[in-house]
């Protein structure tokens, strides 16, 4: 694997995933059982049971196979896709099924779950695209295009670390701290995500249900509405919704610079996927970009600290 390649897995989620720009997730703020006014139907993801609050839904419940394939349909065209016969359905609901019990695509009901699913693939599809303007099917067909990152921007080795430290040809700590929520040792050997689709999605996942640190949100919270904004928050113009989902997955690499066309083309990958999956791109709620958001985690600063 080149250095440049396996430098940007991390930040994000996993892999041209999104590890490279993509442990527990946030606590719920409700107890289970009745009487709780702010409490919302299947809001408890798998954490409990017997209760309207509760779910048993599974993502193979609403999300079916040829959904997958019409989201990447020319994921496998090897006349441009460069990882074709890599990613497919069962990978992706095998690594899925893992974090349902956390809540992924199983929290705040089938519609909430369905949002979320598009959400997430959206960034995957969006880093991964190998797309252009006149590419067959337009620039949004062509995610999973890919299996590792191109062009990195920064290389997220912190060489202060000494928990994860860089390792010769793979300046990527993170690479170390995804790999212990996954329990693989990613940090000496990244090109297992290269090499297993199901790990690559269910690091990629661990991205989003991980917050990047203490006492943050995780883009699973920001997204199905487990995350109060402080008042810092909402001074520095972050609020719940998609677009707070790219602040902590992306940070000020996509965040606070306005308009730009990498943050839209991410945003454009989510509403497509909402209109394909028969959700709706009207339904994608509030907040969809972070044009104005100043980041969670300013790229200057050290993600442990």
């Amino acid at each position: 694997m080149r250095t440049s390649r396996a430098a940007a897995a991390a930040a994000s989620l996993p892999l041209l995933l999104l590890v490279a720009l993509l442990v527990a997730a946030e606590g719920r703020r409700h107890k289970d059982g009745g009487g709780d006014e702010e409490a919302k139907a299947c809001d408890k993801g798998w954490e409990c049971s017997g209760s309207r609050f509760c779910c048993n839904d599974t993502i193979t419940d609403y999300f079916k196979a040829y959904q997958f394939e019409e989201l990447f349909a020319h994921r496998n065209d090897r006349s441009l896709a460069h990882a074709a016969g890599f990613w497919d359905y069962h990978a992706f609901i095998t690594a899925a099924a893992l974090f349902e019990p956390r809540g992924f695509g199983t929290t705040g009901g089938k519609e909430v779950g369905m949002k979320e699913v598009a959400a997430f693939l959206g960034h995957v599809g969006a880093k991964t695209s190998c797309g252009y303007s006149v590419a067959t099917g337009g620039p949004l067909a062509w995610g999973l295009c890919y299996n590792h990152e191109l062009s990195p921007s920064q290389s997220y080795c912190d060489n202060s670390n000494e928990l994860y430290p860089c390792v010769e040809g793979v300046k990527n700590y993170n690479y170390g701290i995804i790999g212990q929520g996954i329990k693989q040792d990613l940090l000496n050997h990244p090109e297992l995500l290269e090499q297993n689709a199901t790990l690559a999605f269910e690091a990629a996942i661990w991205r989003w249900m991980t917050p990047m640190k203490r006492k943050q949100p995780s883009a699973h919270d920001v997204f199905v509405g487990n995350w109060k904004p402080t008042k810092n928050d909402t001074l520095s113009k972050r609020y719940p919704g998609f677009g707070a989902t790219m602040n902590i997955l992306y940070g000020d690499l996509i965040c606070g610079q306005g308009s730009i066309d990498k943050m839209n083309v991410i945003v454009s990958h989510y509403q497509h996927y909402l209109d394909l999956m028969g959700v709706g791109s009207d339904k994608a709620g509030d907040n969809l970009d972070c044009a104005d958001q100043v980041a969670f985690n300013p790229s200057s600063k050290n993600l442990d600290s």
